[in-house]
């Protein structure tokens, strides 16, 4: 089968693809991701080792094509991946994750033919040879196909579509705690979301914050928990309208793929970056992969649609169009989890008592959809004590589905005795029972039987 699937799969590949290429010696072979991920400084040096001029003057993604055109002149071999993006003209561009997925200069181009041969739809994360531009040509061009979404690229032909595929509730749970293994780790936020709204892949669960209640550095230990116990899950972070000090932090705390679009930027690009995003989950997704995506905000997200959206004439209090929150809507609900393998989880945040009516008229048309919600309590953010989770407000649907019939009884327990306290005497009152424990299995064991718990732990 193997052997039937490499002849195909050379046979499917682009018949301008020369052989010459293939005799360059391993040495000559340029990686155009690992020259993506250089830090300006070094590919100033590189370029300067080629002997390209005016190199002070060009930007990171003109210097990336310079080296490769040069590097091509002297006899090198390029490989490169991106993003599919399909153009309404039918050819399409590989854009990369390394630039938030915006059109650029070294993009690689693909054919309508090649499209076709394969497939291929906007979304999918294609990986091949690639040749430099001949005379007239701008951009560098896909000579071979080697992969499509890390897999053959005949396997493409016997994908479902997204939208044909049956969702079910999570059934598989995504592991979020970590093991606090010195005294001094104070982070515990991962274990209280654990007992109180664990997480399964496939979940839509949407985390509601208001302002300086901790939501990024929350969804930042989330991404690192993710991570850590799920090294097969594909992790997205989608930051929209955020910071650009915001965006460092999270690249650089966060083991996985971090996109964003900063609040100079215009609406348009917000809602092109989402749904390059959520494009690219969903062919994961039909190759029966794992996928996470994080978004902050979500509420953003809405407002960068209603802006782009076309007026229908009918505006709902708050300024939000009729139409704008149907898009959104159909992003956040791409969440399920799939009968016969692949998921797609979308954890998102959604801002409230930002004194703008459009953000509340967003939640209430968000609230419903999740089927797992964290809710974060102003009033214990302002105590200084983190995570700022309101117990009593947050759960999972379906939990039952997810945790051991044992723990779930024990979790039920831990909320009748929380029940009657305050949200900040409740948070203070389980953080300081974490404390004395390095997993939540632990605390668990030292909780006493169901009849004399109801009484304290």
């Amino acid at each position: 089968m193997n052997t039937t699937n490499k002849q195909l799969t050379e046979e499917l590949n682009n018949t301008e693809s020369n052989n010459d290429h293939n005799d360059f010696a391993e040495n000559n072979i340029i990686n155009l991701k690992q020259l993506k991920r250089k830090l300006p400084e070094e590919l100033q040096v590189q370029a300067e080792e080629l002997k390209i001029e005016n190199i002070s003057s060009l930007l990171k993604q003109e210097l990336v094509f310079a080296i490769l055109k040069k590097s091509v002149e002297q006899g090198g071999l390029i490989v490169g991946d991106g993003v599919l993006e399909v153009l309404p003209d039918g050819f399409g561009f590989l854009r990369s994750p390394e630039v938030n997925y915006l059109a650029g200069p070294d993009d690689i181009y693909i054919s309508p033919s090649q499209i076709r041969r394969f497939g291929l739809r906007t979304g999918d994360t294609v990986e091949g040879q690639i040749r430099a531009p001949k005379a007239g040509e701008r951009y560098f061009a896909l000579l071979k196909v080697n992969r499509v979404n890390f897999d053959d690229p005949v396997n493409a032909y016997h994908r479902v579509h997204f939208d044909n595929l049956t969702p079910l509730y999570p059934d598989e749970k995504l592991g979020l705690e970590l093991e606090n293994n010195s005294k001094d780790s104070k982070d515990f936020s991962t274990r209280v979301i654990e007992l109180v709204a664990p997480m399964g892949k496939g979940q839509r669960a949407l985390i509601v914050a208001p302002p300086r209640t901790g939501k990024t550095v929350l969804l930042q230990n989330i991404a690192h928990a993710i991570t850590t116990n799920n090294p097969e899950v594909f992790l997205i972070v989608l930051l929209i309208d955020e910071r650009p000090e915001e965006v460092t932090d999270m690249q650089r705390s966060v083991r996985g793929e971090v996109v964003s679009s900063t609040f100079d930027e215009p609406a348009s690009r917000h809602v092109q970056l989402a749904e390059m995003v959520i494009e690219k989950a969903k062919r994961l997704v039909e190759h029966k992969k794992d996928v996470v995506i994080l978004v902050d905000a979500i509420t953003r997200l809405a407002r960068a649609y209603n802006t782009v959206v076309p007026s229908s004439g009918k505006v709902l209090t708050g300024g939000v169009d009729a139409n704008a929150l149907q898009r959104p809507k159909r992003f956040f609900g791409a969440a399920r989890n799939i009968e016969n393998g692949g998921s797609l989880t979308i954890i998102g945040t959604a801002l409230i008592e930002t004194g703008s009516r459009m953000d509340e008229v967003i939640f209430e048309e968000f609230k419903g959809t999740g089927n797992s919600e964290i809710v974060l309590d102003r009033k214990i953010a302002d105590k200084r004590i983190y995570p700022a989770i309101d117990i009593t407000r947050s759960g999972t649907r379906k939990e039952d589905l997810l945790v051991d019939k044992i723990i779930l009884n024990k979790m039920w327990v831990l909320r009748r005795i929380i029940d009657p306290m305050g949200s900040s005497e409740a948070i203070e009152f389980l953080l300081k029972k974490l404390e004395n424990t390095k997993t939540n299995y632990e605390f668990f064991e030292m909780m006493k039987s169901p009849e004399r718990s109801r009484n304290g732990l």
